[in-house]
């Protein structure tokens, strides 16, 4: 059959029309799927859109902010609440890509795709998820990224995190060879809350160097506990290629992602904030 398109009014009804049909597709901002129902990928079942206020609502107030799924890289970069998020937001295409782009479809864009989830995965947010008719439910990003690879079909409905105390413990980079807005060579997201002198809990994440974005484990313990000087830095860029995979494509091959990952996070972790 055709390819037909479905309105479903709630998020409820949405996620239980892709729970009973396995060939129905979320029609969000479209720049994912759309794409391949223009390249001819994907020529049947069913498109779905969502009119429920609650996908696009954004809650910035606060210290725990919640964003819908269908709000957009633009709608991110007009709120001056999210400024720490401005930097990932625009590395998401261009004006009109931003303009429908979507939270919850970065989510699901494959390397070397999705920067604006590596912040998120910096960020430990969590993802609500429906699996069919209900309420959502909280995940780990973490976890579901994994379950994302093992093909789980679920409706996000937003995601949610907490907002960084100082907004210069939040840093990220795109690196990318076509300037403003090419694909990624990596990014790399880091929170590092403390002060200069110790550095808490740190989580760090990485874009394009592995199939989908990946905490850097290594780093992170190296960080935890020590200062931001030449020392710390160094420790953490001895150990920043534990864990990763990066992939050979167009864009670059695997050897050159290994030797400037490590350039590039010591230059992020020594930016003053």
């Amino acid at each position: 059959m055709p390819l037909g398109l479905r309105v479903a009014q709630s998020l409820s009804e949405a996620a239980g029309i892709l729970a009973a049909d396995p060939r129905a597709r979320l029609l969000s901002g479209g720049t994912l799927v759309m794409r391949d129902v223009n390249e001819g990928r994907l020529t049947e079942g069913t498109l779905l859109r969502i009119t429920d206020p609650a996908f696009r609502q954004m809650q910035v107030s606060g210290n725990r902010i919640e964003l819908g799924a269908g709000v957009t890289m633009a709608a991110v970069l007009a709120n001056r609440e999210l400024g720490f998020l401005h930097a990932p937001a625009r590395a998401v295409g261009g004006p009109a890509i931003r303009n429908m782009a979507t939270i919850g479809g970065n989510l699901f864009a494959e390397t070397p795709y999705g920067d604006f989830t590596v912040a998120l995965l910096a960020l430990d947010a969590q993802v609500m998820v429906l699996a069919g008719y209900g309420s959502a439910r909280a995940v780990p990003l973490e976890e579901f990224l994994a379950g994302r690879a093992r093909g789980e079909a679920r409706l996000v409905a937003g995601v949610q995190f907490n907002r960084p105390q100082n907004p210069a413990d939040f840093r990220f980079v795109k690196v990318s060879r076509v300037k403003p807005k090419g694909l990624s060579v990596l990014s790399i997201a880091a929170h590092l809350p403390g002060s200069a002198s110790r550095i808490g809990p740190a989580r760090v994440a990485y874009g394009a160097m592995a199939p989908m974005p990946i905490r850097a484990r290594g780093v992170e313990r190296a960080l935890e506990g020590k200062a931001l000087d030449a020392a710390g830095i160094a420790a953490a860029r001895a150990v920043a290629l534990e864990g990763v995979s990066p992939a050979t494509d167009a864009i670059a091959t695997d050897w050159y992602r290994r030797e400037v990952l490590p350039v590039h996070l010591a230059r992020l972790l020594g930016e003053r904030g």
